[in-house]
Order: structure tokens, then sequence, then C-alpha cells
């Protein structure tokens, strides 16, 4: 795990793509701070009249803006790396040749994204807590709900909306190892993840297949706005979670039925 997480984090795309990530709140932060015209309530994204009411949700209206696009982009970039990135440089072969077992070398890999993306959403919420506080007034957070907390619980609660955040990727994370283990080519799979991701939004805003919402691993990704109320609501938190174990179960599945019968000289 430690020599996964070091190649990772040694990589100048991983800097690269977190760098890109960080510019998400701090370009929206700007463009807020330069127009003189005031949004009314409810004009424009989600949190957005709020920005300069205190700078804190700057992460918090970045992450609305990232989610849909961008973060799934930069997630599924890394998970289809996983194998077909190993297999393409030729590496994986000689990673299979020391005592390592194919689940263990699979989970070592899923479990490197996982940190990848727990990385890019805090990434996302720091960066925007910074310039939010740079260039807007910060103090005291008023919630969805209209009740206020304290500066030091706020913190609190962009922590749980990042973990949130992370915990939603998981499962186009599973998706893309899977993916991963069926080509050799890396581009390939980070484009059939990216694909799928889109796919999955644009059926969970049909209402003709409403039936089918519940089951899409993107349809509780906007939903914690329900840790910015008081008290806490964790139920989307709760579905959210079991909806993304129930693919990791089934795409990691997947993924070792596939790695585990595969040709690593094919």
């Amino acid at each position: 795990m430690r020599s996964e997480l070091r190649v990772m984090f040694t990589r100048r795309r991983t800097w690269a793509m977190l760098a890109a990530v960080a510019l998400i709140p701090i370009l929206l932060a700007i463009a807020v701070a330069l127009t003189s015209e005031q949004l009314a309530p409810g004009e424009g994204p989600p949190f957005l009249d709020r920005v300069t009411q205190n700078g804190l949700f700057t992460g918090f209206t970045a992450t609305l803006l990232a989610l849909p696009l961008f973060l799934p982009l930069t997630v599924a970039v890394v998970a289809g790396d996983t194998i077909a990135g190993e297999a393409s440089l030729g590496t994986l072969r000689y990673l299979l040749i020391a005592p390592v077992g194919r689940l263990r070398l699979l989970v070592v890999k899923y479990l490197g994204t996982v940190v990848f993306a727990i990385a890019a959403t805090f990434t996302l919420m720091i960066a925007g807590a910074i310039i939010g506080s740079i260039l807007f007034p910060v103090g005291p957070v008023t919630l969805l709900s209209g009740d206020v907390i304290s500066l030091s619980e706020s913190i609190w609660r962009m922590a749980l909306v990042a973990i949130y955040t992370a915990m939603s990727m998981t499962g186009i994370l599973a998706i893309g190892l899977f993916i991963s283990t069926l080509t050799t080519v890396p581009v390939g799979a980070m484009a059939a993840t990216v694909v799928l991701t889109g796919v999955s939004q644009i059926l969970d805003n049909l209402p003709q297949v409403s039936w089918l919402h519940e089951w899409l691993f993107t349809h509780y990704w906007l939903d914690f706005a329900d840790l910015l109320r008081q008290p806490i609501e964790l139920g989307s938190f709760a579905s959210n979670g079991l909806l993304q174990l129930g693919y990791i179960a089934v795409f990691g599945a997947l993924a070792y039925s596939r790695f585990t019968t595969k040709d690593i000289l094919s």
C-alpha cells in the first residue's frame, strides 16, 4: 500500500489533477468577487448567493459544480489506469511475479484510488475555504434549516461534506477498476467510466425510469445538503453508503473474476 501511494503521489499527473480541482473554487470565488451584481436568493447554483455572505460556502458551491462532471472525470482517470495502465506499460507481469496474490493487488489498487478521491474532495473543500476567507467575510454559518452554528462546527460540517463526496466516488471507482481489467488501453477504460457516469446522470433525470433512480450510483451525489441542517439528517448519508457498497461488491467481484482468469501476457 505504501508503494502504491508513493507511486501515485509522486506522479506529476496526480498533482496536476489536484491543482485543477483546487482551481474550481478559486475561479468561482474570483468570478463572484469581480461581479458587482448581487444574486437573489435561489438564483444560480445552490449556495452561490451565500458565498458573498460567508466565504465558507465557496467550498460547498464548488463541490456542487464539480460533482456532475469534473470530479468524476478526475477519479475516472485514476480508476481507469489501475490495471490497464500497468498492463500497457508492461509492469503488470512484474508485479505478479512477486509473491503478491491477484486479489491483494486488486484491493491495494482500489484503496489507492479511494485515497486519491479523499485527497481530491478535501483539496476542493480546503481550497474553497481558503479563497473564500480571503475574498469574503467569514463567520458563523447559517444552515439551510435557518440555524446558526459556530465557525469550529462549520469546519466539522465541511469535513463531513468532503467525506460524503469521497464516499460518493467509491462506486464509480469500483466500476473503473472493473473496466480497467478488461483492456490494456488506459484511455479506453477512463473514457468508458466517464460515459457510464454520464449515462447514469441522464437516467437519473428521466421521470420515465423513476423506478431505476434509487439504484443509480449517481442518485445521492448531491444530497450532501442534508448535512447542512440542524439536526444533521443522516438518511441520505446511509442510503448513499449502502448503494456505493453494493456497487463496490458487484463490480469488485466482477473485477476479481476477470483479473484472476486474465492472461497477463496477452
